[in-house]
C-alpha cells in the first residue's frame, strides 16, 4: 500500500457499519485464502461486491487478479497511523 502505507506502520482499523467508500483503505479477508488478511484501497462497490486494488498496481494481487470480494470479506477501514512518530496522521 506504499506510499499511503509501508511495512511497520502501525494503524487503527474501525469495523464497518456502513458500505465502504471508493477511496477508502480496508482491511479485507484475502478470497484465496480467508485466513489471510490484507490491506487495499476501495476502486468500486456495487451489487454487494467491492473491487480492492493495492497503489502500486505492478507488485499487488487484488482484485485484478482475484475479482470482486464479497462486501461480507471487507472487515474494517483504516482510519489512523500512530507509528512510526514521523509519520503518524489520518488515513
Amino acid at each position: 500500500m506504499e506510499p499511503a502505507l509501508r511495512a511497520g506502520d502501525w494503524i487503527v482499523v474501525s469495523s464497518i457499519s456502513r458500505p465502504p467508500r471508493i477511496g477508502e483503505i480496508v482491511l479485507v479477508r484475502d478470497p484465496r485464502d480467508p485466513e489471510k488478511l490484507m490491506l487495499k484501497r476501495v476502486a468500486a462497490v456495487a451489487d454487494g461486491v467491492c473491487t480492492v486494488l493495492g497503489d502500486r498496481p505492478e507488485e499487488s494481487t487484488d482484485s485484478r487478479t482475484f475479482g470482486p470480494v464479497p462486501l461480507a470479506n471487507v472487515l474494517a477501514r483504516a482510519l489512523f497511523r500512530y507509528g512510526p512518530i514521523g509519520r503518524i496522521g489520518w488515513l
